[in-house]
Order: structure tokens, then sequence, then C-alpha cells
């Protein structure tokens, strides 16, 4: 979608409030688990409140069901808490979650950031959860299990404690004007890691800040033809966006168009991106009504046999 086609320019405010907390926003050591529904077959309760209820992914192999932003996934893979190049958080969240491919790549991007970059490897944010579906907060999008957030913070050279996994905040890479990165923490490293993962087949676009695809476009060295898969996109300053193409043969899973094999990196690419109106966005004159949220009924037919499966063994 054109970034010209969004409107009205509140959404601008909503979606930069959505993903750029995200990754700051703190967990929990001990979470509370989420009350009983009092009416869970209530046609008008939105669905975020049913998958996120469900704490293991359903019996069986994995089946995609419909998009990024409206779908869910069955016979999901837990992405394992620790690996010798990687490392969970925000376990409270219990979104790490994923297509077994997500789950390769994030591991195969783990090894290459530690040989490639010098990382000791990589931290990894919300995939999805464990049956997909809309989540309560945060996300649009991970409802299938294709999508992922790699904090672009390097794991540290040390097992993480439950505390530090909630608690600490990932580093901003963006400059305070917002018109370029941070070159105190935004490093040739990190230009490695991001040219890693988008040269993974499987991954269509990688969401990124602006500016951090303005460094890229600056920075980058040899081949460049990578850089057409990041795509500039709201918030993203703390993390990258990996969204990977729906699987062979997944005939219910519904991707998006394949983009341009441009570079992205003319100064016209930029303009609206950079232009008065999003970098310093007008609040509006009234408070926004809040939309009704999705239901069970609105989402593939499928997904209800998907959210009433039996559970996959822990």
């Amino acid at each position: 979608m054109s970034p010209r086609r969004i409107a009205p320019l509140l959404l601008v405010m909503t979606l930069l409030a959505a993903n750029g907390a995200l990754a700051q926003d703190k967990g929990s050591v001990n979470p509370k688990p989420l009350p009983p529904l009092a009416n869970p077959n209530d046609p008008k309760i939105g669905a975020k409140e049913l998958f996120a209820r469900k704490l293991l992914p359903s019996k069986g192999p994995a089946h995609v069901i419909g998009s990024y932003v409206k779908g869910c996934i069955g016979g999901a893979e837990q992405m394992p808490l620790n690996g010798d190049t990687w490392q969970v958080m925000r376990l409270s969240r219990n979104r790490n979650y994923g297509h077994p491919d997500m789950i390769a790549l994030i591991k195969r991007l783990a090894a290459k950031a530690h040989k490639d970059a010098g990382w000791p490897g990589i931290l990894v944010g919300d995939i999805g959860q464990p049956r997909g579906g809309p989540a309560l907060s945060g996300h649009a999008s991970h409802q299938i299990g294709l999508d992922a957030d790699i904090w672009l913070t390097p794991m540290p050279d040390h097992r993480l404690s439950r505390e530090e996994r909630e608690e600490m905040s990932a580093v901003m890479m963006v400059r305070e004007d917002r018109l370029d990165i941070d070159p105190k923490v935004f490093t040739p490293a990190h230009v490695l890691v991001l040219r890693d993962a988008a040269q993974e087949p499987a991954v269509q676009r990688i969401f990124v800040n602006p500016a951090i695809k303005k460094a890229l476009c600056r920075e980058a060295k040899g081949d460049r033809s990578w850089l057409s898969k990041i795509r500039p996109w709201w918030g993203h300053d703390y993390h990258f966006h990996i969204r990977m193409r729906c699987p062979a043969g997944a005939s219910d899973c519904h991707g998006q168009p394949s983009q341009s094999e441009d570079e992205g990196c003319k100064p016209s690419d930029f303009a609206f991106w950079f232009s008065e109106g999003v970098l310093h966005p007008k609040p509006p004159p009234e408070p926004p009504k809040p939309k009704p949220p999705m239901t069970l009924a609105q989402m593939p037919a499928a997904c209800k046999a998907v959210l009433h499966a039996a559970d996959a063994k822990p």
C-alpha cells in the first residue's frame, strides 16, 4: 500500500505509537493469567480475547490460514527460549510461536549475525501467539506465524535473567530529529545483520524506520539487490520486522503481492517519510472513536477450528 493512501493522519500517529513503543514495553516476571470470559460464545466478543487465552498451539501439522492481519496458524512451533546465538525476550507475552519455516529462519539469522557481524547473537522479540490470531496489544499483523521482530540491540554475551528479559530496554537507533540514524549506536554490523536477513529467499519484506533505510542505502556495498526488500515503515527504530512469504503449497495463506525490485533509495522514495506532517504529526481536533474489535466470525472460517482444536503437547 502506498503511504499516500493512508488516511487520515490520525492513523499515522496510531501506528507510530503501536510500533515504536513495543520493544520498550516492559513485561512481567510473574504475569497473571487472563480471567475467564463470562460468555466466550458471545458473537460480539473480540477474537483477540479468544486467541490470547490459548496458551498452547493446536495439535497437528503447521497450517497457515488467512493473511498477516486477519488469520491464524495451526500446529505452530515454539521458538526455544535460549540458543548459542539467540535469546527470546518478553517471555510473559507468550508470543514466541510461529511457522516452522520462520523458527528455522530465525535460528539461521542468529548464527549469521554471530559469524558475519560479530554479535554474540540476536534478541528475539514477538513472533506470534500459540495459535496466531489478533493480539491484545501491540500488533495488527503477526497473526499467521510468518512475522517476527528482531531487536536491533545485539544479544549480550551472557544468559539474561528473567528480570532482564522483561525489563531491559531495546536501544533507540534513530537520531532525535528522526532524520538519520544515531551513529553512536547504529554500526556497520547492523548493516550486515539486516543484509543477512534480507538475503534469505523466503523473506519478502523487512520493515525498518525510514532513517534506517536511508542509512542502509548510503552504507550498503557490493550486491545491493537485497535493499529492495527493506521497506520504510512507521516506528521500527528499536527493532526490525521480518515478513516471510506464504510457504509453498499453503493454499489457505493469503500473502502480499511482490514488491518492486528497485532499491528504493531515490530521494523521491524518502520524500513522504521525511515530510513535516509525518515527522511531526499534529494531534486530531477530537479524540477518535475506538473501532469495534474484529470478531471470530470476521476471520477466515477455518480459524474457528484452529481455536477449538486440541492442544499440542507442551
